[in-house]
């Protein structure tokens, strides 16, 4: 999908810089899968969020290798705040220094985190657009604005017993001062306007997916959820819990282990279930379509963790451990240190020294002999 640069590009009359820049080549792309090659939306999404994710995969692989070389840096890391224990700069001071010393960029994966929020802010706007469905307030609606929109905007017509709800047109003019005085910005833009020639519209997006017994995308999920407080209360989505778990199984599988003497360890642990319970609460509130777009996104995000560092840390869950998921061997205390040779006749510590071990004959053995080598001339006086 080529990249837009302005109004008129392959027949897009409408572009407002600079957020289209980025939205339109998804939005465009979304379209092409739906109208083009399936007909319809699930599939769509689904295919949509398998490409932008191998697009990103280089990203998410340099990203999930550095958590796991992370995993395996704990126990120096512990040994750090064992020894500095009450000092938070010596801490921080040494455990960057581990991080430089073993090639480790610990804010390596801010950059995925950064482009994914885009792409999710994209998609949402995406498939409001795609529904044709605009919600307004009573202000609005009554408003001497909106009249005069729908007199130059015929196509906009109202939601049968929903009259805080009308659907755009997907053709109709594109250069309207509504749409730029920002009165209505581009709530009621027809869809026409923003795609290129080839997947020009001729009838509104179908979001309805049949095969999910009728789950229309463009709103809440209204077929596999629970009603809590009536039919306009907060709905509680199997999708969305489907979402969370997924969510959780990601977060826990690169979280390091609790360390008592870490004190963001604590925070670490508590997002691991903050960021599940938030999935359920968007649940409620955004359409089903972008969290089916989660679930995607989040079960591709696993699979290729997994394939890079095994289950990682997600065992013990709730202290249930399968026999198909041992413990993972994440310990680097047998490895040499860089900063310092490997002292002979002994184990290197997580600092690369050697620990002292008192010997007979004294309260530190530093007084007995240590023993010939072979070939080695006994040196001192003939008895």
């Amino acid at each position: 999908m080529p990249l837009v640069t302005g109004a008129g590009f392959l027949g897009i009359e409408h572009f407002t810089p600079p957020w289209d820049v980025f939205y339109l080549p998804l939005f465009n792309l979304l379209i092409a899968l739906y109208h083009v090659v399936f007909s319809d939306f699930a599939l769509a999404i689904i295919v949509f969020t398998v490409v932008v994710r191998t697009l990103l995969a280089p990203l998410f692989v340099r990203q999930i290798q550095s958590q796991k070389e992370m995993q395996r840096m704990q126990p120096l890391v512990r040994e750090v705040q064992r020894k500095h224990k009450g000092n938070r700069q010596k801490i921080a001071e040494e455990t960057m220094a581990l991080y430089r010393e073993h090639g480790v960029n610990q804010f390596g994966g801010c950059l995925p985190v950064l482009i994914q929020l885009p792409l999710l802010f994209a998609l949402y706007q995406a498939l409001i657009r795609a529904s044709n469905v605009v919600s307004l307030t009573v202000e609005q609606v009554a408003s001497d604005a909106f009249a005069q929109l729908r007199q130059a905007l015929p196509g906009i017509t109202e939601v049968a017993g929903q009259p805080t709800k009308f659907n755009a047109p997907f053709d109709g003019p594109c250069n309207l001062p509504q749409f730029s005085d920002g009165t209505f910005t581009t709530q009621f833009l027809p869809l026409n306007c923003q795609l290129i020639d080839p997947i020009k519209l001729t009838e509104p997006v179908n979001t309805h997916v049949s095969w999910l017994f009728n789950l229309d995308l463009a709103d809440i999920d209204r077929v596999f959820s629970l009603a809590l407080g009536g039919t306009d209360g907060f709905h509680l989505s199997a999708l969305a819990l489907v979402a969370a778990v997924l969510q959780f199984v990601q977060v826990k599988m690169t979280t390091p282990k609790p360390n008592p003497d870490d004190p963001t360890a604590a925070t670490s642990q508590m997002m691991i279930y903050l960021f599940p319970l938030l999935t359920i609460f968007w649940g409620g509130l955004f359409p089903s379509g972008l969290i089916l777009y989660w679930i995607v996104y989040t079960g591709y995000l696993v699979i290729q963790q997994f394939l890079i560092m095994g289950w990682g840390n997600l065992f013990p869950v709730f202290g249930w451990r399968p026999g198909f998921a041992p413990p993972v061997e994440t310990s680097l205390l047998g490895t040499p240190s860089k900063r310092e040779p490997e002292p002979e006749g002994g184990t290197p510590r997580a600092g690369g020294s050697q620990p002292s071990t008192p010997r007979p004959g004294g309260a530190g053995g530093g007084n007995r002999p240590r023993p010939r080598r072979a070939g080695q001339k006994r040196r001192g006086r003939r008895r």
